[in-house]
């Protein structure tokens, strides 16, 4: 890198970034950043992914007027690139001569990008999908939209892979499944089952309390106060051998939460002992600007609800990264995550452990099963477009095709949407998140003047020839 970034667009690929270049940057107030990141993020090593993944959140919060950009490597990049490199780095091996001639002869490129300067999006609304029922449920629940809200154009980058596809994947499978048990009346539980994919997760849960307040604020007398048994949250469940139950309360013992806990309990002992399971307690700090995790949203209300994750901290940078594509989900761990979470389901509301079914029973076998390839399926789906909310309206494919999956098994699916209050906004989103850049092949200004030096010189020196030439003859 340069020593003198004033004016200049600063161009590095995703293995030579770092923190302290990015911070230079800025400090010296350069007319850009351009950071190239790899067709195939799999491919990095996994510490410079690591790296990377734990200094997103600080290039968040880190307040700019510096644009920054970031784009896909191709030959054409890769090629300003290394022209660009070897012009910056064979200066400071030359002469204060050398250097002068290298500036007046050198190419350079000037990056230049056309649009207009972002504006806020009036009445843009996040979308929530929900099947929902009246007697005493157990509710689902899943945000389906991925990350990022940043100063950077890092929406079209947001494919949410494990965070939260997996959840997504599970939510459709789980809903594939149950749907099978609940066609009949003799196999048709207690409880009913509640599926909600909610929008707007990465902006502090938005769909989900957009929804909560209108089916317990905006009525006379809600259902939802009274019937949930509790709320099951599904988020990052795609990798790992750990599975986390993050509560805010713990549950008490006799109580329908309780009883997930422990049917999660025996069937990972009985059926998967090479996952390691855990209940982690974390109160909910209201001085936070964001939740932790979706079920805060139900623990504000006093709705017994928790969250299911193989990560075992909200802090972790896997739930907000660029870098969590397609490879991050490893689809045989999200079906055995899948199958404990139906089969405990199942142990609750069918009482299984008080009439005595052995811990190792599966419900979910043969023509039941969980289908592997189904999960697979919806992943690649998901993570083949970005989610970012700002992307997905309500005429979005993403949307009419969850909204078509979901009503493939189940009745009644409806649609939830939230739109920011306009005087005092919880989040607002912006234009111009997909801008393209053009480079020119340019000469410094120095060159002009040395080229005009040059033609001077040699104007001068025809002018003399001719002159000489003519005394010669006139003698």
């Amino acid at each position: 890198m340069a020593e003198v970034l004033s004016r200049r667009c600063v161009i590095m690929r995703l293995a030579d970034f770092s923190y302290d270049k990015y911070q230079k940057a800025l400090r010296q107030s350069a007319g850009a950043v351009v950071i190239i990141l790899p067709k195939n993020m799999s491919a990095m090593p996994q510490d410079i992914v690591q790296q990377f993944m734990e200094l997103e959140p600080e290039m968040l919060a880190t307040e700019t007027i510096i644009p920054v950009y970031f784009a896909m490597e191709d030959d054409e990049l890769l090629s300003i690139y290394t022209q660009t490199l070897t012009s910056s780095s064979s200066q400071g091996s030359l002469s204060a001569a050398e250097v002068l001639l290298h500036t007046a002869t050198a190419n350079g490129f000037q990056m230049v990008t056309s649009g207009a300067q972002s504006k806020a999006i009036s009445d843009w609304a996040i979308t929530s999908l929900e099947v929902s029922d009246d007697m005493r449920t157990i509710l689902l629940m899943d945000d389906s939209f991925s990350w990022q809200s940043s100063p950077f154009c890092f929406s079209w980058l947001s494919y949410g892979a494990d965070s939260n596809g997996s959840g997504v994947s599970m939510l459709l499978e789980l809903a594939r499944l149950f749907s099978k048990l609940y066609t009949y009346k003799r196999t048709h539980a207690g409880f009913n089952l509640l599926f909600f994919l909610s929008g707007g997760g990465k902006f502090n849960y938005q769909g989900t309390k957009r929804w909560l307040e209108d089916n317990l604020d905006h009525t006379d007398s809600s259902l939802l106060q009274d019937n949930v048994a509790f709320v099951l949250c599904l988020d990052t469940l795609g990798n790992g051998d750990s599975l986390h139950l993050h509560v805010s309360k713990p549950p008490k013992e006799g109580s329908p939460q309780y009883y997930l806990l422990k049917e999660l309990e025996t069937v990972v002992s009985s059926q998967y002992p090479e996952v390691k399971f855990s209940m982690i307690h974390k109160k909910i700090n209201l001085a936070d600007d964001m939740l932790a995790w979706e079920h805060e949203r139900f623990g504000i209300r006093r709705l017994p609800a928790f969250t299911l994750s193989h990560l075992p901290s909200h802090r972790l940078a896997q739930r907000s990264s660029i870098m969590d594509v397609r490879p991050h989900v490893d689809v045989k761990k999200l079906s055995r995550n899948t199958k404990v979470v139906a089969e405990a389901l199942a142990r609750v509301i069918y009482n299984l452990t008080e009439k005595g079914a052995p811990g190792d029973l599966q419900i979910f076998t043969e023509q039941m099963q969980v289908q592997e390839e189904h999960l697979s399926a919806v992943v690649d789906w998901l993570t083949a477009q970005p989610r970012a909310a700002q992307l997905v309206d309500k005429d979005s494919s993403v949307v009419s095709t969850l909204e078509y999956h979901l009503a493939h098994y189940l009745k009644d699916v409806k649609r939830h949407y939230v739109k920011a209050d306009k005087r005092d906004p919880e989040f607002v989103f912006y234009d111009q998140l997909k801008q393209t850049m053009n480079a020119y092949r340019v000469k410094p200004a120095i060159f002009d003047l040395l080229l005009a030096v040059c033609i001077a010189a040699y104007l001068g020196m025809m002018y003399l020839a001719i002159q000489v030439s003519h005394f010669s003859h006139s003698k």
